[in-house]
């Protein structure tokens, strides 16, 4: 009897284990790690969901989701740049949903779903450019850039950091930005003369204006409003929209394909595209531009329809054939190359 009644105990902890488990949401996060985490925990507070967070950039989480594609392990991937969510639908490893919530959104982030077959959504947006250290500039003797082109002068070399767009959808974003603004040919040549001036390639698309502020290097090639959250924070840097004119993100969301707990999934999916989701942002100094159109956009945020943007193909650019093509183009032609 003793046997049987531990023999119970341990089949009903195991059903408890099992019935929690099924109520749980694995979320791949590519957005920065404090605004990622209240993400997580607003929904257990609202939902009484359990979040599993793992916060990685976007062109890592692409691959993580490739690589799991037989035996998917994440429910939901939230946040980063548009390109590899964009891509992931392409392979299908994205499900199609359309949300209940979508009314409510600005056309951009809807077209950004419709592009992808309702496999992902726009969930913010943000514009392309770059920061720099203001003290470190006028300590070094350097000139203040004001465009993409000042960034190859030899004087700035060493003082430039920007990410591997292998890993990050920032740095990917910049590749086929500068690819759209000069052309492939003149865009490629920019990346070269780039790289000559690069003292290191890091895995995070923020990483780059985290290092400016903190006075590891003088210039990170970043999304503006990441530039912009460093001085709110206090650190000595300005944020700039190159005058050529720039490329811009649509950052999105997606439900991935076979995800274990698909109620669950669609239930956060439609409770981040709440303008009190999209509020969340500002309690982190996140400046982008929240795709709800009654989400609160804060007074630092960039404004875009000040901003020179460039017609960004968001379908041609998030292409898997693309994003690879140009992804081993720049490992071929640039990252080889000496410093």
């Amino acid at each position: 009897m003793k046997k049987l009644t531990a023999t119970c105990a341990v089949s009903l902890t195991a059903l408890a284990v099992s019935a929690g488990a099924s109520q749980a949401l694995t979320l791949y996060c590519s957005a920065q790690e404090d605004w990622c985490q209240l993400m997580a925990r607003s929904f257990e507070e609202a939902t009484g969901i359990d979040v599993d967070m793992t916060r990685k950039s976007s062109g890592e989480t692409f691959a993580q989701v490739k690589a799991e594609e037989s035996n998917p392990k994440g429910d939901v991937w939230w946040g980063g740049t548009g390109d590899p969510h964009l891509q992931a639908a392409e392979e299908g490893l994205t499900e199609e949903y359309v949300s209940p919530m979508r009314d409510q959104l600005h056309p951009w982030a809807i077209a950004q779903a419709e592009s992808a077959g309702n496999r992902t959504i726009g969930i913010y947006s943000g514009a392309l450019g770059y920061g720099y250290n203001t003290e470190l500039l006028a300590s070094n003797g350097l000139p203040e850039p004001a465009c993409w082109k000042d960034l190859l002068k030899p004087e700035y070399k060493g003082h430039v950091q920007m990410a591997n767009p292998n890993s990050s959808g920032t740095a990917y974003t910049t590749l086929a930005t500068m690819v759209q603004l000069f052309g492939e040919d003149e865009g490629f040549e920019f990346m070269k003369g780039l790289h000559k001036n690069i003292n290191q390639y890091t895995k995070s698309g923020s990483a780059p204006i985290r290092a400016a502020g903190l006075g590891e290097t003088t210039i990170g090639i970043v999304f503006m409003h990441d530039a912009v959250a460093q001085t709110v924070a206090g650190f000595p840097v300005k944020a700039v929209a190159p005058c050529e004119g720039t490329g811009y993100e649509i950052g999105s969301m997606s439900i991935i394909s076979g995800a274990r707990n698909m109620d669950e999934a669609k239930q956060f999916y439609d409770w981040a595209l709440s303008a009190d989701a999209q509020n969340l942002a500002l309690q982190v100094n996140a400046f982008q531009v929240p795709s709800n159109k009654g989400a609160e956009t804060s007074e630092a945020t960039p404004d875009l329809s000040t901003l020179t943007l460039i017609d960004y193909d968001f379908k041609k650019y998030g292409s898997s054939d693309e994003r690879k093509r140009l992804l081993q183009k720049w490992d071929e032609d640039v990252s080889t190359l000496p410093q």
